[in-house]
C-alpha cells in the first residue's frame, strides 16, 4: 500500500475527551506527559491552520471539563466543541460525525482519552468508512498498560497507523526551515528536554 504523507493541507485533527477527570484515570502514561503531548498537538494544528474537531463527554460528571489550555490555544474550536452525553463512540454522535465530515479531509489524526475506550471505537469506525487514520498513542492513554497495548494492537490490525506526538509533528512540518517549521520546532523543544 502506498503511503501519502499527512500534511496541513490534507489532514484534520480530532481531539477526543481530553478532560481532567478522564485523564486522571490513565495510568499507562503520566498525566503530565499525556497533557503536554495533547497540547503540543493543539499548538501544531493552530500553527498549521489545520481543521480541528474537539469533543467531550459528560463534562458535568466525573469526566470533568476539557483542559482549559485547549480554550486558549484553539478558542473557536473549543467554543464549537461537540458535547456528547454518554455516547462512547464519538462517531455514533451525529453532531461529531457531521463535524468530521465538514472538515472535508480523508486523512484524520486522532488523539483521545482513553485509548481503550474513547479512541479505539471512532478510529475503527473511520477506517471502516474509508478514512486514513493516524492515532497519536502518547497523547492519550488507558487505565492499565495491558488495556493500552490491546487497544493499540486492535487499531493497528484494523488499519490504523500508530504514531507519537513528536513523530507526527515532524511529519506535518516536513521541513524545520519553513516559517511553520520554525514555529513547530519551538513546540517540540520542551518535550525533548522533558
Amino acid at each position: 500500500m502506498s503511503y501519502e504523507k499527512f500534511s496541513a493541507d490534507n489532514a484534520a485533527m480530532l481531539l477526543i475527551d481530553h478532560q481532567v477527570g478522564t485523564m486522571s484515570w490513565v495510568h499507562s502514561i503520566s498525566f503530565d506527559d499525556m497533557k503536554m503531548n495533547a497540547l503540543m498537538l493543539a499548538q501544531s494544528a493552530r500553527i498549521l491552520k489545520m481543521p480541528v474537531v474537539l469533543t467531550s463527554s459528560m463534562e458535568e460528571y466525573a469526566q470533568g471539563p476539557l483542559l482549559s489550555e485547549l480554550e486558549s490555544i484553539l478558542p473557536a474550536e473549543f467554543a464549537a466543541r461537540i458535547k456528547r452525553f454518554g455516547i462512547v463512540n464519538a462517531m455514533d454522535d451525529g453532531n461529531f460525525a457531521a463535524a468530521v465530515k465538514a472538515t472535508g479531509r480523508k486523512k484524520l489524526i486522532i488523539a483521545g482519552v482513553t485509548n481503550d475506550v474513547c479512541t479505539v471505537y471512532p478510529a475503527l469506525s473511520l477506517v471502516r468508512d474509508g478514512f486514513e487514520v493516524q492515532v497519536v498513542a502518547d497523547a492519550g492513554g488507558s487505565p492499565t498498560k495491558m488495556a493500552d497495548d490491546i487497544a493499540l494492537r486492535r487499531m493497528e490490525r484494523a488499519g490504523v497507523t500508530l504514531t507519537t506526538t513528536n513523530q507526527l509533528i515532524a511529519e506535518l512540518a516536513g521541513s524545520w526551515t519553513t516559517p511553520e517549521g520554525e514555529q513547530l520546532i519551538q513546540v517540540l523543544i520542551p518535550s525533548l528536554k522533558a
